[in-house]
């Protein structure tokens, strides 16, 4: 049952909100790819007018909250998230072109943009057209895939630093390396991004999305919900391989599996619990240490009540 507290202030928050939506105790697993994790005491989807007056609303109520965009590198607890949770997506996806530079609030899917980019004959970005995740996500954590990262296609971002300063900031100064940025350490949030595409043939572009999906469908468990690689690439190494020489392909802790068609995934076979996935990370993570010597690091973001 919801406390008094947070059910006054969803009251206010609707209120001072109108054109947002907000949803009390709502489950964390119909808002990430893996389909797990417990409720988060208030679930707001704000339009984008209102993301800088929400956040500062919060923080001068000091209430609990976190910024998520499409949930799809997400690992929520089975406890849920308390206080707030604002999703950046349907209401703050906005996509303009203009030449061959494309301005892209946070919540866009990099699908949606990689796919009018293609139309409107732009390349560079077709190696994002399979990644499941917004843009916010994407420039969070430098996601990458197929030769290509964030960092190789973004001009600047604009960010709303924790002291609620609005700056325009470069990868550069985002320190955006392999599936890291400042942001990570330092705290702020992405409002949108300003990416820098070349001239392309639309029909060559499209072939090569096409391609990629293709690959994703042969080689990814793409039929049982995921967060996509589980753990980063260690130097020198395919976290995947080191997981299947360790004789994992196939291991189970409850509704929990390492891929059998990848083993740097980890799946929900349809019942798991965060609890059986970071007892399966944590498995995994010490065999394959045990075996070959090499730590394994969470890709996947852990959040949420009694996460540590």
């Amino acid at each position: 049952m919801l406390n008094e507290k947070y059910q006054k202030l969803a009251e206010e928050l609707k209120a001072q909100f109108p054109k947002s939506l907000i949803l009390l105790e709502e489950a964390m697993k119909s808002h990430t790819t893996f389909r797990i994790g417990g409720p988060a005491d208030i679930y707001i989807e704000p339009d984008y007018a209102s993301i800088i007056p929400l956040i500062q609303f919060l923080k001068e109520q000091e209430i609990p909250f976190i910024v998520i965009g499409n949930g799809s590198n997400l690992l929520v607890s089975d406890e849920g998230i308390e206080g707030v949770v604002i999703s950046l997506g349907k209401q703050s996806n906005d996509i303009t072109i203009n030449g061959d530079t494309v301005v892209v609030e946070a919540g866009a899917l990099l699908s949606t943009v990689a796919n009018k980019a293609a139309k409107a004959g732009l390349t560079g970005m077709e190696f994002a057209s399979g990644i499941p995740g917004s843009i916010g996500g994407a420039v969070f954590m430098n996601a990458g895939a197929y030769g290509g990262e964030m960092k190789d296609i973004i001009e600047s971002v604009l960010i709303l630093t924790p002291s609620m300063e609005q700056k325009t900031v470069t990868p550069e100064e985002l320190s955006m390396s392999y599936r890291h940025s400042s942001l990570m350490e330092d705290g702020g949030y992405v409002l949108s991004a300003v990416l820098k595409l070349s001239q392309g043939n639309p029909e060559e572009i499209q072939a090569r999305i096409d391609e990629i999906r293709q690959q994703r469908t042969e080689k990814q468990p793409l039929n049982f919900p995921s967060a996509g690689s589980t753990f980063k690439r260690p130097e020198g190494y395919f976290a995947g391989k080191l997981i299947d020489d360790t004789g994992l392909r196939g291991y189970t802790v409850g509704g929990a599996q390492v891929s059998e068609k990848h083993c740097g995934f980890v799946v929900n076979k349809g019942d798991a619990t965060a609890a059986d996935v970071l007892q399966l990370m944590s498995d995994v993570n010490d065999k394959v240490f045990n075996k070959f010597g090499v730590h394994l690091v969470p890709e996947v973001r852990i959040i949420g009540r009694n996460v540590n």
